[in-house]
C-alpha cells in the first residue's frame, strides 16, 4: 500500500512537472514528440491520429531509448507517429517531454532536411527567453502544486510549529506537543526505538509541554537512564533512554523535536498561506542545499540525510500512519524538492538545459550539439549512479 501511494504521489508531481514544458512548448508553438511519465524503455503509449481523429495504441518502446532520451536528441525520422505520444515507461524515476529540435538541430525525414516553415514549429528555431520559459515551465509548475496542496492542506489542517507562536488568524484544531521530526542515526534515540512522529508526553514524572523543557531535563540528566512516555498510533509507550554527551560536552538523546500541532485558516486566507509557505521553503531548501555542497566540498560529511526512492517509501509510509494532513505536507515538500533539483545547472535537468542556452547567448553561437548531448548523458549517468548510492544507503538502514 505505501509503494502504491508513493508511486501515486511521484506519479502526480512528474505529470505536474511534465505539463507544464507540454504546455508552454505548444503555446508557443512547438511539437511535442513525446510525454512520458518514467524513462524508457517504453511499455506503452496512446496518439491520436490527425486524419482519422482515432486513438492508436502502441505497444513497445518501438525507437524509443533512454540515451537519447535524456541526451535531448531529435528524433531522426519524424514519420514514426504522427502526433504526440503520451507514454507509459518502465524506469520510474521521473519523466520527459520529447520537444522538436530540443538542441536546435535540423530535423531530417528520408534522408533530406526540412527547413523553411516545417522548422517554424522547432525548439531550436524559437527565441532564447521562450527557450527558458520553456524549460523552467517545470519547475515553475512543481511551485504551484505546492502551493495549492499546502493551501487545500491549510483549509482543512497542517503540523505547524507552535515555538515562535502562531498567527491570531490560525484556527488551532490540535493544541501543540512534542513531535520527534527526525531521529539521528545511532543515537541514543535510535538505540531505545524512538521513531519520527512520536509525540514525547512524559520524562520520568515531569510531563514535557516545551522543546525547551525537554532539553533542559535531558541536560540535567548526567547520563541516567531516563523513561519517557511517548504516543505512537493510539498507544502510549514507555521507552528506557541513557543520555550521551556531544562533542561541546552536553547531553543529548539524538533527535530534532518541534512543538507541532496542527492549524487551519479560512479559505480566503489558506490559499494566500499556502503560496507563502511553498515559497519559504523552497527558499530553506536552496539554503540547505548550499551547505550540504559546502560541507561535502570541505570534506565535513553532511549535515543531515539525504534519502533516496526507498527513504521517501519510508517516509510516506510514516506520513500515512500520521494521518493524511501529513502526507499532503510530505507531498508538497516533495514537489518543492524537485523543483529546486531540477533548476539546478546540473547537466540533463532543465537547469542544465537553461546553463547551455545562457551559454550561447553569451558567446553569440549555440553550443555544439555533440557536446551538449554528451554533457547531458554524463550528468544522466552520474544522478542514476547517485540514486543508487543513496537507495543502497537507505536499503541498509532498514537492515541496521
Amino acid at each position: 500500500m505505501t509503494i502504491l501511494l508513493f508511486l501515486l504521489i511521484l506519479g502526480i508531481l512528474v505529470l505536474a512537472h511534465e505539463w507544464g514544458h507540454f504546455f508552454s512548448a505548444r503555446k508557443f508553438g512547438m511539437k511535442v514528440h513525446e510525454f512520458g511519465i518514467g524513462f524508457p524503455p517504453r511499455l506503452f503509449g496512446i496518439y491520436q491520429d490527425p486524419k482519422t481523429k482515432k486513438r492508436i495504441i502502441v505497444w513497445g518502446k518501438g525507437k524509443s531509448n533512454l540515451k537519447n532520451t535524456v541526451s535531448g536528441k531529435e528524433k531522426q525520422d519524424e514519420g514514426e507517429f504522427p502526433a504526440t505520444l503520451y507514454s507509459l515507461n518502465l524506469l520510474p524515476l521521473g519523466g520527459f517531454c520529447q520537444i522538436k529540435g530540443e538542441n536546435g538541430e535540423k530535423s531530417t525525414k528520408g534522408g533530406s532536411v526540412l527547413v523553411g516553415e516545417e522548422e517554424s514549429d522547432s525548439f531550436g528555431t524559437k527565441k532564447a527567453w521562450q527557450k527558458i520559459i520553456v524549460l523552467a515551465a517545470g519547475v515553475t509548475m512543481n511551485f504551484i502544486l505546492a502551493g495549492i496542496i499546502l493551501g487545500i492542506g491549510l483549509m482543512i489542517g497542517l503540523p505547524a510549529d507552535f515555538s515562535g507562536g502562531v498567527d491570531d488568524k490560525a484556527i488551532v484544531v490540535e493544541e501543540p506537543s512534542i513531535v520527534i521530526q527526525q531521529v539521528v542515526e545511532s543515537s541514543p534515540a535510535e538505540n531505545s526505538g524512538l521513531v519520527y512522529g512520536d509525540k514525547i508526553l512524559f520524562l520520568d514524572d515531569q510531563k514535557i509541554n516545551t522543546t525547551q523543557e525537554l532539553n533542559n531535563y535531558i541536560g540535567a540528566s548526567e547520563g541516567r537512564e531516563i523513561t519517557a512516555k511517548i504516543f505512537r498510533q493510539g498507544e502510549e509507550l514507555n521507552l528506557n533512554i541513557q543520555a550521551e554527551k556531544n562533542e561541546n560536552d552536553n547531553y543529548m538523546i539524538g533527535v530534532i523535536i518541534a512543538e507541532a500541532g496542527i492549524v487551519r485558516y479560512p479559505w480566503y486566507i489558506a490559499i494566500y498561506k499556502g503560496f507563502v509557505a511553498a515559497f519559504f521553503v523552497l527558499i530553506n531548501i536552496f539554503i540547505a542545499f548550499y551547505y550540504l555542497l559546502k560541507n561535502l566540498i570541505l570534506g565535513n560529511g553532511m549535515m543531515f540525510d539525504v534519502s533516496g526512492p526507498v527513504g521517501i517509501v519510508n517516509l510516506v509510509g510514516e506520513s500515512a500512519r500520521l494521518g493524511f494532513n501529513y502526507v499532503l505536507n510530505l507531498t508538497a515538500m516533495l514537489s518543492l524538492s524537485l523543483a529546486a533539483i531540477n533548476i539546478l545547472p546540473i547537466p540533463a535537468l532543465d537547469g542544465g538545459r537553461i546553463f547551455f542556452i545562457l551559454i550561447g547567448k553569451i558567446k553569440g553561437s549555440p553550443v555544439k550539439q555533440k557536446y551538449e548531448s554528451l554533457a547531458h548523458t554524463i550528468g544522466f549517468m552520474f544522478l542514476m549512479v547517485l540514486i543508487v548510492l543513496v537507495t543502497w544507503r537507505d536499503i541498509m538502514h532498514l537492515f541496521n
